[in-house]
């Protein structure tokens, strides 16, 4: 699933080309998807003639705000990536010219916008899991959704004090409150590993159990593998593509997800992969003893 560096990147790069455009049409053969309206020939009349006034990130979610006092949201879930370029429709299939959009991942295509100046703007989703929805944006702001979303960890709310705070009393496994977007919004299952060997900590450690210099490597790990992801354009490892269909690369500094018996980069002991819950944990035991 695409965490918060992703959904950045994607919103950086949407900001580049698509501001000030005009939705002038859209298509899906995946209605389901559509959450609000659920008629989707409402939504279709509703977005059209709507202009791009800007694009944020929240969490994991990526919110266009569009003229009218509307915007779009769109929740890409497992696999969905948001792709931006041309595509013509052959043999009743969406092909895009060659080139990286052509990769294979980027091509199940159930979602389309169509833009004045000729781009159109894809969801590709191999699971069709992703949601779309259509508010209005006062709505869209007090709704409970929203409301309910944890403090964003690269935003100047997240201090050290805050995060000793969150955590403080918490006695579910510091991996599960690391993944808790009610706590702290965009951080899933890759990165929560990457953070938690940055700093040493056992993942399957009680949260309130950190002591002061545990919390203080866990904050600056936190800041520093985030923005180290979004520099290098992020993880690619599954599903996600940039907006040009390209691979992110962080997958080059990647030190323990994914890599189960393999050697720590660290120490040389091999890597661990245990659930926490229904998700995989992995870990170096040696770097990150219990």
């Amino acid at each position: 699933m695409p965490e918060l560096p992703e959904i950045e990147i994607t919103v950086r790069e949407l900001k580049k080309k698509v501001l000030e455009r005009t939705f002038v049409d859209v298509w899906t053969d995946s209605k389901k998807q559509i959450k609000k309206p659920k008629d989707f020939a409402l939504f279709k009349k509703e977005i059209k003639g709507k202009k791009i006034r800007n694009i944020k990130r929240r969490a994991k979610l990526i919110l266009f705000d569009l003229s009218g006092d509307k915007t779009l949201l769109i929740h890409q879930k497992l696999t969905g990536h948001l792709l931006l370029g041309k595509w013509e429709k052959k043999d009743n299939q969406w092909r895009p010219p060659p080139g990286f959009l052509s990769e294979k991942m980027n091509t199940f295509i159930h979602l389309l916008f169509f833009l004045d100046n000729g781009l159109m703007l894809a969801l590709s989703d191999l699971r069709k899991f992703a949601k779309v929805e259509l508010w209005n944006t006062k709505e869209l702001l007090s709704s409970e959704q929203m409301k309910k979303l944890g403090v964003e960890p690269l935003s100047k709310e997240f201090t050290f004090e805050k995060l000793r705070k969150l955590l403080e009393g918490k006695k579910r496994k510091i991996k599960q409150v690391l993944m808790d977007q009610e706590v702290i919004a965009g951080i899933g299952n890759i990165y929560s590993d990457e953070i938690l060997f940055e700093a040493k900590i056992n993942p399957f450690k009680t949260s309130s159990d950190l002591n002061i210099a545990e919390l203080k490597r866990l904050y600056s790990a936190i800041i520093k593998i985030l923005k180290k992801a979004i520099k290098l354009q992020g993880e690619s490892i599954s599903d996600w593509r940039m907006p040009d269909g390209r691979k992110g690369s962080f997958d080059r500094y990647r030190k323990v997800y994914r890599r189960e018996g393999q050697p720590c980069f660290n120490c040389g002991t091999l890597i661990l992969r245990k659930k926490i819950g229904t998700r995989s944990t992995y870990f170096c035991p040696k770097c990150q003893p219990l």
